[in-house]
């Protein structure tokens, strides 16, 4: 006789509203102990508003948050974290300078109490590393870990705090193939002792593996639940979107003339972060090249260059055959190179402009834009609400603050404002970070277009599937160093994983020798 499933947490009726926007709008939601659900949507669907909500980092307007039958007091982070909930962010919250312990005891308990209990705290964490696979060093320095490590640290860190329901946003962005079965597995234990989880991700062969459930959201009101053993991945896509998600096709390019290229190119280390090592990369019209890696292998160092950042410390970047001598962001757009940064915050965006001032940042002295040195604002306006209605940005008009965007909407906007420029070549640096499957397909059907127009493309993504869908050639960086060009299809993932893992440069070295 099976038992009656424990109810871990619940959401009721809550609504959240910004103004005139409704965030939230009367969502429900349940979890049981030891139960996987999935939260699903679009950008802008209300699925942060409605985690800060749980979190008490936002007062909902209505409704009532119950942990295990308890109500949770609105707009108390600290009744929430009391209550057992944790949250294993997309970009990690660490210390870099601290040790793997110092982060994962850090504000459980007073200085005094922790320094007094440093041999009880490390037993308790070993305990956990081997009972979760989570293998991981106590005193390592946290800047000194890989992607991967850092993630156990995340997930130690929760489970030391003996967190009941755990939230993991968008987790597997940054792994390996290999990586994400090890953090599966590790869940899958987890689960086995009562844990629960609320999983989010774009990712739906992802949920489709670990989730016993899922709920969608759509416009910020519940838009169905369905339990994985009765849906498929293309029925998740419908119900996000309420329409088919149609991927585009992608066909064989015909590669032209080199118009970017880097010869034996080195470029030093930027603290633990590993500079380039005698790369060679040719950037061809007509052709996308995906370059796959774990985050911190020397893609930044990549970007850098290609945009103009950074001059190399040897080597040559040449244009069209003709080597360039002074290299400078300056020179890069003059050039017809255009970027999608990695951090839309940080390099992609300046927070207090507004969407027409972010949308000509790159291009406001050119003639488009700007007449005798006078900026046109008529025209900037035009072109900011061109791309607001093209990329689907939500928002309300072009003269909002860029930072009151969700991080989804301010990367449309970017998107935007770098293939309306008809650039020669794009440097596409994580370019669907954050987006929902439609926005995804759309971007990626404009990056092929770009191709197919003769632009070439340099695709920097730690989503392997996105690489291997939508590159003609793929390449592997690890620590700094870049692998061979695979044809598309010439390789599997696993493979692929094993050159990321740093495998396939020691086996080529060896069959060197």
């Amino acid at each position: 006789m099976c038992s009656t499933p424990v109810e871990a947490l619940s959401l009721d009726a809550i609504t959240k509203r910004f103004g005139e926007l409704t965030a939230n709008d009367a969502v429900s939601l349940s979890l049981n102990q030891g139960e996987v659900v999935a939260l699903l949507g679009e950008n802008g669907a209300g699925k942060t508003t409605l985690m800060n909500i749980l979190f008490g980092q936002y007062t909902a307007d209505s409704g009532t948050v119950r942990v295990f039958g308890e109500t949770i007091p609105p707009g108390n982070s600290r009744a929430a974290l009391d209550a057992g909930v944790g949250m294993v962010h997309q970009h990690f919250t660490l210390a870099d300078n601290l040790t793997v312990q110092e982060n994962i005891t850090l504000g459980v308990r007073s200085l005094l109490s922790l320094r007094s209990d440093r041999a009880g705290a490390r037993a308790r964490i070993t305990a956990l590393s081997e009972k979760y696979h989570l293998a991981v060093s106590p005193d390592a320095r946290v800047g000194a870990l890989s992607v991967g490590e850092r993630q156990r640290v995340e997930i130690l860190k929760a489970l030391y705090r003996d967190v009941r329901i755990l939230i993991l946003d968008e987790p597997t962005a940054v792994l390996t193939p290999q990586e994400t079965d090890d953090l599966f597995a590790t869940l899958r234990l987890a689960i086995a002792d009562g844990l629960s989880i609320i999983f989010i991700s774009h990712k739906l062969h992802e949920v489709m593996a670990i989730a016993d459930r899922v709920v969608v959201l759509r416009h910020g009101k519940m838009a169905g639940g369905v339990r994985i053993a009765d849906t498929d991945k293309q029925a998740l896509a419908a119900m996000m979107m309420g329409t088919e998600a149609t991927p585009p096709k992608v066909a064989k390019s015909t590669p032209g003339a080199a118009l970017l290229e880097l010869r034996n190119v080195t470029t030093p280390d930027v603290g633990n972060a590993p500079g380039l090592r005698s790369v060679s990369l040719a950037l061809r019209a007509g052709q996308i090249i995906g370059l796959a890696g774990v985050s911190g292998n020397g893609q930044a160092a990549m970007a850098d260059v290609v945009g103009g950042l950074v001059s190399p410390a040897q080597g040559q970047v040449l244009l069209a055959d003709a080597e360039v001598n002074n290299w400078t962001p300056r020179a890069a757009v003059q050039s017809g190179i255009a970027r999608i940064p990695e951090d839309r915050h940080k390099t992609g965006t300046i927070a207090d402009f507004d969407l027409t001032e972010n949308a000509i940042l790159e291009r406001y002295k050119s003639a488009d834009f700007s007449t005798r040195g006078w900026l046109n604002w008529g025209k900037s306006r035009a072109f900011a609400d061109a791309i607001i209605d093209k990329y689907d940005v939500r928002c309300p008009g072009a003269d909002t603050p860029i930072r009151l965007l969700s991080g989804g909407n301010m990367q449309k906007l970017i998107l935007g404002r770098v293939l309306e420029a008809n650039p020669q070549v794009i440097l596409a640096n994580q370019p669907v970070r954050g987006l929902d499957i439609g926005a995804v397909n759309y971007v990626h059907s404009q990056l092929l277009a770009a191709r197919d127009r003769g632009a070439a493309v340099l695709l920097i993504s730690e989503d392997l599937d996105e690489v291997m869908a939508l590159s003609d050639v793929i390449h592997v960086i690890a620590d700094g160093r870049l692998s061979p060009a695979f044809d598309r299809g010439q390789m599997t993932p696993a493979q692929l994983g094993l050159w990321m893992a740093g495998q396939g440069f020691e086996d080529e070295v060896a069959h060197a020798s």
